[in-house]
């Protein structure tokens, strides 16, 4: 029990460990107490699930679960991505919904996903909330109440998620481009929708590891090297003009261009702000994550847009973008919402934009890439993420922190910034930095310069530095 804490977007654990039965009960009612005292109750919640292990099973337990506080639910009657049911809370004018997945985490891993009322991520003030209403239900060992199934209606998902999302590009305009594209969730719940949009509106399309593994063919469901390497070879061996790939629950963003470059989620945020703003010239302004690269910055100058930097969670930029009119906001896992659609991020969504702006100017993610290199300067980003000992994290933390560090390499170290973990300035090269995983055993490493050999030699240095601490 003393196992279970929110992250950066609700609860996770391991299948059978923490991630148990009567855990995900706990918390349910935890949430469930909370949308009876914040929210109105009476407008009910949406639960869906994705392709993981007893996710159906799990979803089912959690809808009795509210049922029994008298809250009205719908439950979905077949897996679906996350962002289906932030989007379909919204238009229902829901109380709030509830996800059954743990994302992009590897397949022994399952988790609990709160959406709120206006469709996005939990904001803190909410999940402090929620925090409150656990610790009561775990020290006082509220008893829960029966199920009332009469309460629990089935809810058909997909359908009015794709006629949403169908209207937010120019399809003629992708039709007339005659590109071809692939399409990878990644045996996720995103299966199957990106391929059906492009399809019925002409626009050729295949899908690739589209049914339903909960062990994710042996990968972690994450679009990011190496994970995407099936992607990869498919562009290559079927000579597709991009493929676009999908976490497990469908709301990170990964792509390959046709020659099998990976396209990472830095480089196709700062295309969608290119495309957003620069393109299409839509109004509003930009938020990323601390993590992100620097490339934002420059484009949110060139198109004079004011630009936002929160801590990492995409629930901080959800928050600026009920409060302000953001354009586009965007984190270096791959999450990325904009103000066309709901405050919320979405694969499919993305990949749509993404498609778009190829076709708008005709030319492949790599050129397209390369135009922004050669306008701004080379921006090459590079992760590694540390499985550590307890205690490490804290302590490597700390020491990038007292400021005794001085020097990397051949570079001094000219600032620092600790908004999120430790952010360390090389000279003119670029920058490095440690964070703890919010979900993970993990110490994540991050660095950005302005060539991948520099960026691979800095990340080589500080694991080096950080094993022998």
């Amino acid at each position: 029990m003393q196992s279970i804490r929110f992250g950066t977007d609700g609860w996770r654990g391991i299948i059978a460990e923490d991630f148990t039965f009567a855990n995900a009960r706990i918390v349910a009612h935890a949430i469930a107490r909370y949308v009876v005292r914040g929210e109105d109750a009476r407008k009910g919640v949406l639960i869906g699930y994705d392709h993981r292990f007893a996710s159906d099973a799990i979803a089912a337990a959690v809808a009795d679960v509210f049922s029994a506080t008298g809250t009205p639910v719908w439950l979905t009657d077949k897996p679906c991505p996350t962002p289906a049911i932030s989007l379909l809370v919204r238009q229902r004018k829901a109380a709030g919904g509830i996800v059954i997945t743990a994302s992009h985490n590897p397949y022994r891993w399952n988790g609990i996903k709160y959406k709120a009322s206006y469709g996005s991520s939990a904001l803190p003030s909410i999940v402090a909330q929620i925090e409150s209403e656990l610790g009561i239900v775990l020290r006082d060992d509220v008893p829960p109440l029966p199920p009332r199934r009469d309460l629990i209606r089935p809810l058909e998902p997909r359908a009015p998620y794709l006629e949403t999302i169908e209207k937010l590009v120019d399809w003629q305009r992708l039709r007339s481009a005659k590109f071809r594209f692939l399409c990878d969730p990644m045996h996720g719940s995103a299966a199957g929708l990106l391929r059906e949009l492009f399809t019925r509106n002409g626009v050729a399309c295949d899908e690739i590891r589209g049914t339903r593994d909960p062990r994710f063919a042996g990968i972690h469901p994450e679009p990011i090297e190496p994970h995407i390497e099936a992607a990869r070879q498919a562009v290559r061996a079927g000579k597709y003009d991009a493929a676009f790939c999908a976490d497990g629950d469908g709301d990170r963003i990964g792509a390959i261009d046709r020659d099998g470059a990976f396209i990472n989620p830095h480089q196709i945020l700062a295309l969608l702000v290119w495309h957003l703003a620069g393109t299409r010239q839509l109004p509003g302004d930009v938020a990323k994550t601390f993590s992100v690269t620097k490339l934002i910055d420059k484009l949110a100058t060139k198109f004079h847009r004011k630009l936002y930097e929160v801590p990492i969670g995409f629930k901080y930029i959800c928050e600026l973008m009920l409060q302000q009119n953001i354009l586009i906001g965007g984190e270096e896992s791959g999450g990325i919402g904009t103000s066309l659609y709901i405050p919320e991020r979405d694969a499919t969504v993305a990949a749509l934009l993404l498609a778009e702006l190829m076709a708008w100017h005709g030319k492949s993610l790599g050129e397209l890439v390369g135009a922004l290199h050669a306008e701004f300067g080379e921006y090459h980003y590079g992760r590694v993420d540390l499985d550590v000992k307890p205690g490490q994290r804290e302590k490597a933390v700390a020491y990038f922190s007292d400021g005794k560090l001085k020097k990397l390499l051949d570079w001094p170290i000219t600032r620092r910034e600790d908004m999120d973990g430790i952010k360390l300035y090389l000279g003119e090269i670029g920058w490095v930095m440690v964070r703890a995983s919010g979900t993970e055993n993990l110490l994540r490493l991050y660095s950005e310069t302005s060539k991948p050999e520099t960026t691979r030699r800095v990340l080589a240095a500080v694991t080096d530095l950080l094993q022998s601490l």
